[in-house]
């Protein structure tokens, strides 16, 4: 499909749907132009791309990950996904509005204009169907290899990470860098899309869930001791006391927050 749109002159229906010169949209961009729950985005993804049984990552769709603002003014990033006109087409065709409807007939057209593209190949001699079919075969096994090769570097570097956890030796690393740097290789996993707040807050919860205690409270509670010992300290010195310092200074927290921290590890970092 490539040189397939001209994105210098696109049409209203194009500029809406974000469409690129490959002939694809986006998620985020279709699901707005269905007019659908904003709310519910993510369910819809779920449910009609990552978990579709008839869909096949980088074939039809891919993931990518968007910086977006907060209404704190800080950034997180978002996942989304290119979508193909065809799958695309597929996922218009879900929905039963007018703009459903539109959307259908606009991929449709960009699949006819795509097989225009196509080469007859009945039309060529025999050596030169010879030479595509050489072509294509070399092409689909490199494509395979580096396939398997992506694959397995994902592995092995899910299982570094694991290895490495599970050999920290508390003598010669300090205990919260050891917990924030698993922390943060977590929140690469798709569920959190390196949001590491929501990786902190579900270890926490794990942690009550073993040990039911109040981290809120003991964090107060640091504060107000700290406070005692010292009036004079500053506010970015009884910041820096949180739920993590808590658990670290606490010899009945700390090895079964290491334990959590070990378990998520294997959850969602290894396939």
């Amino acid at each position: 499909m490539n040189d397939m749109i001209d994105t210098r002159m696109q049409t209203p229906i194009e500029i809406a749907l974000g469409v690129d010169e490959n002939g694809m949209t986006t998620a985020k961009k279709l699901y707005a132009f269905l007019e659908l729950n904003p709310g519910n985005f993510a369910r819809w993804c779920k449910s009609n791309i990552t978990e579709n049984e008839f869909a096949e990552e980088n074939i039809d769709f891919v993931r990518f990950f968007i910086d977006e603002e907060t209404p704190t003014g800080g950034k997180i990033q978002r996942e989304d996904y290119k979508l193909t006109a065809h799958f695309a087409k597929k996922l218009s065709v879900k929905g039963n509005s007018a703009r459903a409807e539109e959307a259908r007939e606009y991929f449709t057209r960009l699949e006819e204009k795509a097989k225009q593209h196509v080469i007859d190949r009945t039309k060529l001699s025999q050596e030169t169907r010879a030479l595509m079919g050489l072509i294509e075969s070399i092409a689909k096994t490199e494509l395979e290899q580096k396939r398997q090769a992506e694959q397995i570097q994902r592995l092995e570097d899910k299982q570094k990470a694991i290895t490495d956890t599970f050999q920290r030796s508390p003598e010669n690393e300090n205990f919260q860098v050891w917990a924030n740097k698993c922390l943060s290789r977590i929140a690469e996993h798709p569920k959190f899309r390196r949001n590491y707040g929501a990786v902190k807050n579900e270890s926490y919860e794990r942690l009550k869930r073993r040990w039911n205690c109040n981290l809120n409270d003991r964090v107060e509670r640091a504060k107000g001791r700290a406070l005692e010992r010292n009036p004079g300290i500053t506010k970015a010195e009884l910041n820096s006391i949180n739920k993590l310092t808590v658990i670290a200074n606490d010899k009945s927290l700390r090895p079964i927050y290491e334990t959590v921290i070990k378990e998520m590890m294997i959850a969602y970092c290894v396939n």
